[in-house]
């Protein structure tokens, strides 16, 4: 789509110079895409110009808008709590742009029992065993999730359609200073700068509130360049190198991490049969480097991922989330284990040795929406660690975590949510606690 084709044209009422538009959106095939439309049709467009005089000018005005302002939501990357659309889009017609400011205010309250988590985020890795009679109980908020962003979407002769976006959230210090997000530049079919790990898939995540999500959730961020190309308006296939963040055990006094001089190698390839409806194979290549103290040589292991997801809306009320992921040396890419340590550890049989050790995960969830704007959802999750043996009995080997979430959206940008959280790690050792949470938020976005 040309947006400067789309900036000649736009209805609406002048004040101070500026023109004003809002548009009502025709009903999507599914209630999320319901829901997208109303979120959709909130949007002000703001913009320098005169109203279309013809009838099939303002109609085809009203379609470009449609499509510009889905393009936040029908996002390859994005996931059900990224940032809603820009309330205000400001179009310029002279320089082919559309650009847009906007934010979201999250507070969320908790209550633990049963063992509270030392992380405002619920994850099974951190829950203690054995159990912290200091810490049995807890309550507490975080305004995590709250932060601002900043899109462009335009149009140049030279380069054709391009995209910036820049994002932040108060989830720094103490979850409240600001940090960087997201920072990247879409031109074409090439993505360049700090955005969501081609070996990932938030759109196939089920929704879950706690700040933690499922324990095999891959959505790492790296500064990559991505070339990710469409084929046919279904198919796509994409490539990337992105920046490497091993988590290699530090603790040996035989063999230490070196530093990371070789970027990752991702892959996708999806099959997209409507918008927000795909599945989708992913893989990930990445060199793990570390030095044998005993030998004073230096070694590379090669760590692997696969990562297979989908989302499907199999009935009208109905969204369908599914992934399943293995891999060696993936730990820290994301999910329970990024807690730890674990894309290589030490081999308990040979000195100076490290290994990457297998992980393997699943995820699925199953979303009934009794309107567009109130929906409930059931999530179920698992991790699972094969280490070598003779391995520490303390060490984590498996993490379950299970929610049942209810969502409102009370007015297209005003939502509250309440969620129960359930999470279970098992040692080696083979002991294994429970942990009970209660979650609520509020949400505004703007």
């Amino acid at each position: 789509m040309k947006v400067s084709g789309l900036l000649k044209r736009f209805v609406g009422l002048r004040a101070l110079g500026m023109w004003v538009v809002s548009f009502s959106f025709p009903v999507a095939a599914a209630h999320t895409d319901s829901l997208i439309s109303m979120k959709a049709a909130s949007t002000k467009i703001i913009y320098v110009d005169s109203k279309p005089q013809e009838k099939s000018e303002e109609t085809a005005t009203r379609d470009s808008i449609i499509r510009v302002v889905q393009t936040f939501y029908y996002d390859q990357f994005r996931h059900f709590q990224d940032p809603d659309a820009p309330y205000f889009l400001f179009m310029s017609k002279e320089g082919g742009l559309s650009m847009g400011v906007g934010g979201s205010v999250r507070m969320r309250a908790y209550y633990d029992w049963n063992g509270a988590m030392p992380t405002p985020s619920f994850a099974p890795y951190t829950i203690p065993i054995p159990a912290n009679p200091l810490s049995m109980r807890h309550f507490s908020t975080t305004p995590a999730g709250t932060g601002l962003f900043f899109r462009v979407i335009g149009y140049n002769k030279t380069i054709g359609n391009y995209q910036l976006y820049v994002e932040t959230d108060f989830t720094g210090y103490q979850s409240r200073d600001l940090r960087l997000k997201k920072a990247y530049a879409m031109v074409r079919d090439f993505t360049i700068g700090y955005a969501t790990s081609t070996f990932s898939d938030p759109a196939a995540q089920p929704v879950v509130i706690d700040a933690g999500g499922n324990n095999n959730k891959f959505s790492n961020t790296s500064v990559l360049v991505r070339y990710m190309p469409c084929f046919r308006k279904k198919w796509y296939l994409g490539v990337s190198l992105e920046t490497p963040s091993s988590a290699i055990d530090q603790t040996g006094v035989s063999a230490k991490p070196r530093s990371e001089w070789l970027p990752d190698f991702a892959a996708l390839a999806q099959y997209e049969w409507a918008q927000g409806q795909h599945v989708r194979v992913s893989g990930v290549l990445r060199t793990l480097p570390y030095r044998d103290l005993t030998t004073d040589k230096n070694h590379n292991q090669i760590g692997w991922g696969l990562h297979l997801s989908s989302v499907s809306h199999p009935a009208y009320n109905f969204t369908a989330y599914a992934n399943f992921s293995i891999g060696r040396g993936i730990a820290g890419l994301g999910g329970d284990m990024q807690y730890g340590r674990y894309d290589l550890v030490q081999d308990p049989t040979i000195s100076g040795e490290l290994y990457a050790p297998m992980t393997i995960g699943w995820c699925a969830g199953l979303q009934y929406n009794f309107r567009p704007d109130f929906f409930i959802s059931a999530t179920a999750s698992q991790t699972h660690l094969s280490l070598r043996k003779p391995a520490p009995m303390e060490d984590y080997k498996s993490g379950t975590f299970a929610c049942l979430t209810a969502f409102w959206n009370i007015l297209p940008r005003i939502s509250a949510a309440a969620e129960l959280d359930y999470g279970r790690r098992a040692n080696i050792s083979g002991i294994a606690r429970n942990a009970w949470r209660i979650n609520a938020m509020c949400a505004f976005s703007f």
